[in-house]
């Protein structure tokens, strides 16, 4: 058996974790908005069409925030089409997804039900085929008491009272070939400059994100950051990126250690941030949102790697055709592995606490997602789903510095321990849990815990995602293939990591 030890000393923090780590997404794509979120004549269905099973999966999961309305879908969405009475609501064609969009479902309906489920609405304007003067309509649609048009239709609309939207994005991806109303670095800030200063004359209360870099195979990763921020560092609260992990050719260790990758993409953001700050005197702090992230294994898309987005401009599906309405497109299957490498991201995202507030699992419902469900039928979690509700449970409170003493394997990122960890303290309850990766792929490991400072804590419970078979998936007829198992403990400050594991230790 292979030993290893993980230190963390009380004194030693990264930063107190945002509850907004734990949010989400979702998007007019797919099978996301239409029968998953939205259903009527469901069994489960409630007098708004809402899928209430899907509500209680998501109030399960204890997501703080979603953002809506996409994603790419968002840059050729005019949201005027998706108010007022259903039957005289147009369907569109979107272009983003080659799909029918019937536009019943807008933001009217988002709202209404993020707070049944009790969520925060995080709401992204079109800067892509939208005006600035579109943008600053919706932020008065959406927040403003009453007494004028946009908000007086908000109230003959059904809803009299003010959504307060707080956090809004400038647009999404706006750097990438394939999205609708593609503008340069340079373009991009004179257009988001002026729609911000227009939506916070609306409501001058309101956080917006704007478009950081998506993905660094692109030729203009950070360097449209830097361009960006230098003009509208002190108009916009947080820079936003994506990072998706793909499991294509890349070997098994390679897979497994995709958490470095996601490390490294999150310190470029925030050292763009940091030499814009320096280079320009400028004196408040930048968060990142992460607003996209995932898993996404592109098993619906005809493209042989990540690397093939560079020059992109349209996506190719093979499990529909084109121009149908809610086809189901990118409801991808995720396996025992899968779940193993989104835990070990979750692992990434709180070594990072201090630099990342929001992050956005990409996305909630059917599409790339941890749940899933069937039309006019049933649900399951996904494997994905036990990760990031282990996350979301027991993730809350202040990140701590951990060093390990354990052996290292080789990956594409050079020399990696075979342990991951990261730490959180809750100081009310005087626990410390303790999330682990374990990447050996064939022994197990004895990881010893020594905690300074915490006081006198032993291990009062081990839940571990691990299985002989990296392959299984959850189905609809055996929806618990992946979950998390519990494993016996002595009660001491030592645990048995399975290989090719993630763990939760919980110590009090």
């Amino acid at each position: 058996m292979i030993k290893a030890t993980c230190f963390s000393d009380r004194h030693y923090s990264i930063g107190q974790i945002d509850d907004k780590m734990y949010s989400s997404f979702t998007e007019h794509l797919g099978r996301c908005i239409y029968s998953g979120i939205y259903e009527p004549g469901h069994p489960t269905a409630d007098e708004d069409g809402f899928r209430t099973d899907v509500m209680e999966l998501v109030k399960e999961l204890g997501v703080p925030m979603i953002r809506y309305p996409g994603g790419n879908f968002v840059s050729c969405y005019d949201w005027h089409d998706g108010i007022g009475p259903k039957e005289s609501r147009p369907k569109r064609m979107d272009y983003a997804w080659s799909s029918i969009e019937t536009n019943e479902f807008g933001i009217d309906e988002f709202c209404k039900w993020a707070r049944k489920v009790g969520v925060e609405p995080m709401i992204a304007v079109n800067l892509g085929t939208g005006s600035i003067k579109d943008a600053g309509d919706l932020v008065e649609y959406c927040n403003h008491p009453g007494g004028t048009y946009w908000s007086d239709l908000r109230a003959k609309n059904g809803s009299p009272e003010p959504y307060n939207i707080k956090y809004w994005c400038l647009g999404n991806e706006m750097e990438g070939s394939w999205q609708a109303g593609h503008l340069s670095a340079e373009d991009y800030t004179k257009k988001a400059l002026e729609a911000a200063k227009i939506m916070r004359w609306v409501d001058p209360s309101i956080k917006l994100v704007a478009c950081g870099s998506s993905y660094d195979m692109l030729p203009t990763y950070l360097e449209w950051d830097r361009v960006m921020l230098t003009d509208l560092y002190n108009e916009v609260d947080y820079l936003s990126t994506h990072n998706y992990t793909m499991n294509a050719g890349q070997g098994l260790a390679n897979y497994i250690a995709s958490y470095k990758q996601l490390d490294q993409h999150i310190k470029n953001s925030s050292a763009v941030i940091e030499f814009v700050k320096a280079k320009n005197h400028f004196t408040k702090d930048l968060k990142i949102c992460l607003d996209e992230w995932n898993v996404w294994n592109f098993q619906d898309i005809k493209m042989d790697s990540l690397n093939d987005l560079a020059g992109a401009t349209t996506f190719e599906m093979t499990s529909a055709g084109k121009w149908e309405i809610a086809p189901p497109i990118l409801q991808e299957k995720y396996s025992l592995l899968d779940a193993v490498v989104v835990g070990g991201l979750g692992i990434t995202l709180l070594n990072n606490a201090d630099t990342v507030e929001i992050a956005c699992l990409a996305q909630l419902i059917n599409v790339i997602a941890p749940i899933t469900t069937v039309r006019n039928g049933d649900l399951f979690r996904q494997a994905i789903y036990h990760p990031f509700h282990m996350l979301s449970k027991y993730g809350r409170g202040t990140a701590m510095k951990a060093v390990v003493d354990a052996p290292v394997y080789s990956s594409v990122y050079g020399d990696l321990k075979i342990i991951e960890p990261a730490v959180v303290y809750q100081e009310e309850s005087n626990e410390v849990h303790l999330f682990v990766l374990n990447c050996e792929e064939k022994e197990t490991v004895e990881l010893n815990i020594e905690l300074s400072g915490y006081g006198d804590l032993k291990v009062k419970r081990h839940l571990t995602l691990c299985g002989e078979d990296y392959e299984i998936r959850n189905t609809i007829e055996e929806p618990d293939n992946v979950t998390m198992k519990e494993v016996k403990t002595a009660g001491e400050t030592c645990v048995e990591l399975p290989p090719l594991s993630w763990n939760v230790v919980i110590l009090g």
